[in-house]
């Protein structure tokens, strides 16, 4: 399937932006929501991994989890809008990343499903 390579680059282009600036966050709060936030994107990326080399329903499991990897990383990347360690050029960049992402991760479930 061509698609799941496309959300592989993607991701990784996600990793490259987002790992680098997470280093820029308040250092009070790196052990808690930057953490968290982290391992929700590698998370992410890990669960597409296991994806990639299942079939069936293991597949779908493992894209599932991605998809629930996704929406905290949804939720810790908004926290950090809020709490302006993100501006809104920023943020912006990140959810067109994060929005292409996540329709490329419902394509690949819809086809594993069927």
């Amino acid at each position: 399937m061509s698609d799941d390579m496309v959300i592989f680059t993607r991701t990784f282009d996600l990793l490259s932006w987002l790992l680098p600036h997470l280093t820029k966050f308040p250092k009070a709060q790196r052990y808690l929501v930057v953490q968290r936030l982290g391992d929700a994107a590698l998370d992410f990326q890990e669960a597409l991994s296991h994806a990639n080399a299942q079939r069936g329903e293991q597949r779908l499991l493992q894209l599932r989890t991605a998809d629930g990897h996704l929406t905290s990383l949804r939720l810790y990347l908004r926290l950090a809008f809020q709490w302006a360690w993100l501006d809104s050029a920023q943020f912006e960049y990140v959810s067109k990343m994060v929005e292409e992402i996540g329709r490329l991760l419902g394509g690949w479930i819809k086809q594993t499903a069927l």
